[in-house]
Formats: C-alpha cells, structure tokens, sequence
C-alpha cells in the first residue's frame, strides 16, 4: 500500500514517461529479496538482468524531460480533450471493447495478447488519470483547491473505472497462463503504451532534442531486456535451460489440467482428462 501511495504521488511530480519505466526497479528489490529471504538463487543471468535494468533506469533518469507547470485541474482537463489524445483515447477504448466482446469469449483461453492487450490499453488512460488526480491533490494541498472542479472528479471516475477493468483482465491472464510470460509482456506493453499516451496528451517530447529522445529509447529498450531475461531465466538452475510453460497444471480433477481451465477436442468440443488424471 505505501509503495503504491508513493508511486500514486510520483506522477504527481514528475512526467509518465519517467516514472513509469522506473517500474522495473521492483523487479530487481524483488530478485533480491527473494535470494535473501527465500533462498532462491540469483544465477548469472538474473543478476546480468538485475544489471541491464539499473543502466536502464539510470539513462532515463538521466534524460528525462523536466515536469511541466500545471496551475489548474482545468488545463489538465484542456490538454485530455485536444484533438489528437481524444483520438487516442477513443482508438483506445474501441480496441478495447473489441477485444472484450469478440476475441475474450473465443481467445481468451488460448492467446495471452488478449487479455494483457486489454490490461494494457485501459492502463495506459488509467494513468493519464491518476497522474491529473495526482497534480489536483498537489495544487490542493499546496492551498489551490481542485476539488471544486467537476474535472477533478471527472478524472477520479475514470481512475476507479480503468483501475477495475485492469485488476480484472489481469487477474485472468494471471490465472490462465505462466506469470514468468504473463510480466514481461504485460510491463513492455503497458510501458509502451503509457509512454506513447504521455507523449500525445502532455507533449513530453516537444521539450527535448532527437538525442535525448532516441537515449531515453535505448534506456527503456535496455530495460526490456534486462525484465525479459530476468523472466526468461528464473527457473534456471545449475545451468539447466528454464521451461516456462504457457500454462501451469494446477488441478488434478478431471478434465483441468491448466489452471483450472479444462482442455477440449477441437473437434468435438467435449472436456479431455488430462494424462496425470486418466492414471
């Protein structure tokens, strides 16, 4: 809960396309703590990953755009409804109803992309908006209240909204497939997207040169990679190659197999028992 109050009012103080990659941080707290505490051995290509993601967050730090003065609800509100981010927002939530009503009830089970495409585009609006929230309770408590603005609580219906249908669809692809696949895609995609929205609504690029553009690109793609291959090897053991299944048996009962999803004929359409359950 603190940790993520803190990084609620980071988005407050400072522009989405730094904080957001600076995410991958708790990757390696996470790795770290879990070779203290629980044991788990951090090989060579964790910490080679744990590396990547520090010089990563180091270049972005570096080069990231200053924050830009905002004295009001309201010109946050101007910014959300130019031309250009209401053509985002409106692509955004077309995909999303799409990929809800039409691919979900037929991919769902079967293609990862569907559920972390969903998580992924609602995320991108959700913090947009925690991010006007966040600077509407800075200029409050700073003595400008933002409250009396029908926009302040515009965009606290939107934050509780896009934060559901995220915890939601991410729960799913939580359950259906491998976490170890489900993270590095779901942060590239959310990452990539928070970015390009940041970008779009609050012009972050307009402020800097080509070159500390194209630095804080190869920072976030360096961050990628370290995420990826921290993922790609965390069941690697003396030297074995990692198997990251798509999906994880958890149940033995008949006809689940992966998590609880049962497994059917293509062509019949009828539950199979899984090979541990027909012994």
């Amino acid at each position: 809960i603190v940790g993520e109050v803190a990084n609620f009012a980071a988005y407050a103080f400072a522009p989405a396309i730094l904080v957001t990659p600076l995410g991958a941080l708790s990757i390696i707290i996470s790795a770290v703590l879990a070779d203290i505490m629980l044991k788990e051995k951090l090989h060579i290509f964790g910490i080679l990953g744990c590396v990547l993601c520090v010089v990563g967050s180091t270049t972005i730090v570096l080069h990231a755009p200053q924050e830009r003065e905002i004295d009001s609800v309201a010109e946050v509100w101007a910014l959300a409804t130019e031309p250009a981010f209401l053509f985002y927002a409106v692509t955004v939530l077309a995909a999303t109803f799409v990929l809800i009503f039409r691919f979900i009830p037929q991919y769902g089970q079967t293609h990862i992309m569907v559920y972390i495409g969903v998580c992924s585009l609602v995320g991108s609006l959700s913090v947009m908006s925690v991010k006007a929230l966040g600077i509407a309770l800075k200029l409050t408590f700073s003595g400008m209240n933002q409250l009396i603005y029908p926009q302040t609580w515009m965009f606290t219906i939107v934050v509780v909204a896009c934060i559901l249908t995220q915890m939601n669809y991410l729960n799913k692809a939580l359950d259906t497939f491998n976490t170890a696949v489900v993270s590095p895609i779901y942060y590239t995609m959310f990452t990539s997207l928070t970015i390009l929205a940041s970008v779009i609504m609050f012009k972050d690029w307009d402020r800097q040169n080509p070159t500390q553009i194209v630095t804080e690109m190869c920072g976030f793609v360096t961050i990628l990679s370290g995420t990826f291959l921290l993922h790609k090897t965390k069941d690697m053991v003396d030297g074995l190659p990692p198997t990251l299944p798509i999906r994880i048996p958890k149940h033995d009962e008949d006809g689940y197999a992966a998590e609880g999803i049962p497994l059917r004929s293509a062509a019949e359409g009828l539950p199979l028992r899984s090979p541990r359950a027909a012994e």
